[in-house]
């Protein structure tokens, strides 16, 4: 089964929107965490941002690491936690 397959409501496909567009989650944060290679950072650690265009508070950021637009903050509501980060890369990754 494909995360697409999933309900628009299910956490995986929330997550996902919440990594994006969130610079104001972002900075807000306590803990971000990229679901690409899983490191967790807080926010001051982020200093690239892509959508450079978009208001200040809606770019997306890079990872830190490794430069992928994966990243979520706690702001979102979300637990950033290793386990969380490994199920959102399986699901969006493989």
């Amino acid at each position: 089964m494909s995360v697409f397959d999933l309900p628009e409501d299910h956490l995986l496909r929330v997550a996902h929107r919440k990594s994006s567009n969130h610079r104001g989650e972002i900075e807000g944060s306590h803990r971000c965490g990229c679901f690409y290679c899983k490191g967790i950072f807080g926010p001051n650690q982020i200093v690239d941002w892509i959508d450079t265009s978009n208001p200040h508070s809606q770019q997306t950021a890079l990872c830190p690491a490794c430069g992928i637009d994966s990243m979520i903050g706690d702001a979102s509501g979300l637990q950033i936690t290793e386990e969380f980060l490994e199920e959102m890369r399986t699901a969006w990754f493989g």
